[in-house]
């Protein structure tokens, strides 16, 4: 199994330390089983039913607080309920219509941690099709109008990335 993503590790002095997690396009779950490893009780979704049975079965031998389920995050309407998780984390996945559901997916204070390809990662490889790739400056305009803690745009792990922290305002 792959390590977590850097920027995960990297962002976990700011992220809750208890509380439910969301981990969208989880594939074999290398982020899920992280969180899971570092308190959160975690809900990993993928519409591979072979990577979440995989993540499941895995959930169960390290008797981690951990389950994935099989969804298809691009047909259908959005399964994500509102105010459900305290943080939400996304990895080289862009579906641009599931935005909203995130942002509204975060209970107030919640995080959400996104890192996705951006369009010139496509010089370099895969992927290569504009719908999965970010254009300059676009991440922080989708998760509007949460407030960004922590971003960068460039390259980083050898991948033309852009990544954000950002928080769900607390209500007043």
């Amino acid at each position: 199994m792959s390590d977590p993503c850097n920027w995960l590790v990297d962002s976990a002095r700011v992220l809750p330390r208890a509380g439910i997690a969301l981990d969208v396009a989880c594939g074999h779950g290398r982020n899920a089983i992280w969180l899971a490893e570092h308190g959160l009780r975690t809900i990993g979704v993928d519409r591979d039913e072979s990577a979440v049975a995989w993540v499941n079965q895995e959930a169960t031998r390290r008797v981690l607080p951990l389950w994935a389920q099989v969804v298809d995050l691009e047909s259908g309407p959005p399964f994500i309920e509102p105010d459900s998780f305290d943080l939400v984390v996304v990895v080289h996945y862009l579906h641009r219509p599931l935005f909203p559901s995130l942002v509204a997916a975060l209970r107030p204070g919640g995080m959400l941690v996104y890192e996705t390809f951006t369009r010139t990662q496509a010089a370099r490889g895969k992927p290569t099709n504009p719908a999965f790739l970010l254009e300059p400056g676009e991440l922080a305009e989708l998760v509007r109008p949460l407030d960004v803690l922590a971003s960068r745009e460039g390259q980083f792990d050898e991948r033309m990335v852009a990544s954000v922290v950002a928080r769900r305002p607390r209500a007043h």
